[in-house]
C-alpha cells in the first residue's frame, strides 16, 4: 500500500504539527504552515488532528495511488483532479488503485495539504514526522519529496457509498481574500519602535520568503533608541526588525533564537492566515491584548470541536 511522487511540485514535504521539546538542541519546531488547513484535512478523513499528511507550496505535485484510499485536500487551491477530473475542496474523496492526483499552481493562497485516511506510513524523527530541510535529518524527513519517492500508507479504504457533504467552503475565506489583517500582540522590545507607523502600513512578502521566515515590505519601521539586544529564544510568528526596518516573521521552521529586536508576535490564530499571503498582496498588522489572543484561539478551539463533532457524525453511517 503506498503512493507515488511522479511529478514533485514546487516544494512537497511531509508535516505534522511540529517537533516539540528539542529548540534547545537548536532544532526547530517545523510543522504545517497553516495549522487550521492541516487540522481541517485530516478531520475531514477521520485521522487524529496530530496525523502526518502532505504539504505543497504554490505549484503541487501529481501522485499516483497503488492502492484504494480515501483523501481529503484543504488549504491553498491547486485546482486538484483525479484522473483529469476536478475535484472539490473540503469533503472526503474516494481514491482507487492506479488513480493519478495532479495539483496544479494555486489560484489562491500558497499552501494545499493531502491527508489520506489513517496516515502515512512515516518513521517518526525525535517524536514528529515534519520534515526539516536544513536539519539534514535521514531519509525524506531531511528534505523536499522527488520524483520517484514512495510513501507507504497505514492502510485502505473503500467505502461503500458516495460522501456527498462538505465543509463550508466560507472557513477557508481568509484564503482568497484580497487584503488581510494580521492580528499581533506586543513583543518584548516593542516600546523601541515607532509602532503606530508599524500598524498604518500596508505591508507585502517578499519573493525571497519561505518556511523560515516572510521578509516584508514597506514603509520602513522606526528605531526609537540603538540599543543592542543579545541572542533570545524565538517561535513562530516572532515579528524581529532588521536594522534597515524591514520586518522578518519567523515561519515554521525558524531558528529557535535571534538577536534582532522583535516589535511583536503574530497571534496564533492568524498565522495560518499569514502563511497564506501571497507576494504583492496587501495587509496590515493590528494589535491585541494577550487576553483577546487567548479568546481567539479559544473560539478556534470550540470552533474544532464544533466540526469534529459534525464529522464523526457523518462518519458514523459509512461503512467501509
Amino acid at each position: 500500500m503506498s503512493i507515488e511522487i511522479i511529478e514533485e511540485g514546487l516544494y512537497t514535504t511531509i508535516q505534522d504539527k511540529g517537533r516539540i521539546g528539542y529548540q534547545s538542541y537548536g532544532f526547530s519546531v517545523s510543522g504545517v504552515m497553516d495549522e487550521f488547513a492541516a487540522v481541517m484535512a485530516n478531520l475531514l478523513v477521520g485521522n487524529h488532528d496530530q496525523e502526518a499528511l502532505i504539504e505543497m507550496s504554490f505549484i503541487g505535485p501529481t501522485i499516483k495511488f497503488y492502492n484504494n484510499a480515501i483523501i481529503a485536500i484543504t488549504g491553498a487551491d491547486m485546482s486538484a483532479n483525479v484522473n483529469d477530473q476536478l475535484i472539490p475542496l473540503g469533503k472526503p474523496i474516494s481514491i482507487k488503485e492506479g488513480d493519478v492526483l495532479q495539483f496544479r499552481t494555486a489560484k489562491t493562497g500558497l499552501y494545499s495539504y493531502l491527508a489520506v485516511k489513517s496516515g502515512f506510513d512515516v518513521t517518526e524523527v525525535l517524536g514528529s514526522r515534519s520534515t526539516l530541510v536544513r536539519a539534514q535529518l535521514n531519509g525524506i524527513l531531511g528534505r523536499k519529496l522527488m520524483i520517484g519517492d514512495t510513501i507507504s500508507l497505514k492502510d485502505s479504504f473503500t467505502v461503500d457509498r458516495s460522501m456527498e457533504w462538505r465543509l463550508d467552503p466560507s472557513l477557508f475565506n481568509y484564503i482568497s481574500q484580497s487584503s488581510h489583517i494580521i492580528r499581533y500582540i506586543r513583543g518584548p522590545q516593542f516600546d523601541w519602535f515607532d509602532h503606530y507607523s508599524f500598524e498604518t502600513t500596508d505591508w507585502t512578502t517578499s519573493t525571497q520568503s519561505n518556511r523560515m521566515g516572510y521578509r516584508l515590505k514597506g514603509t520602513a519601521v522606526k528605531r526609537k533608541n540603538q540599543n543592542q539586544l543579545l541572542t533570545e529564544a524565538t517561535t513562530f510568528g516572532s515579528i524581529q526588525v532588521p536594522a534597515n526596518g524591514q520586518p522578518i516573521v519567523l515561519m515554521a521552521d525558524g531558528q529557535p533564537t535571534g538577536g534582532y529586536p522583535k516589535i511583536g508576535q503574530v497571534a496564533k490564530v492568524d498565522l495560518g492566515k499569514l502563511s497564506q499571503i501571497r507576494p504583492g498582496q496587501l495587509f496590515r498588522f493590528q494589535q491585541v491584548t494577550v487576553e483577546e489572543a487567548i479568546q481567539l484561539l479559544h473560539n478556534r478551539y470550540q470552533l474544532y470541536l464544533q466540526l469534529r463533532l459534525f464529522i464523526n457524525e457523518k462518519w458514523a453511517g459509512v461503512s467501509l
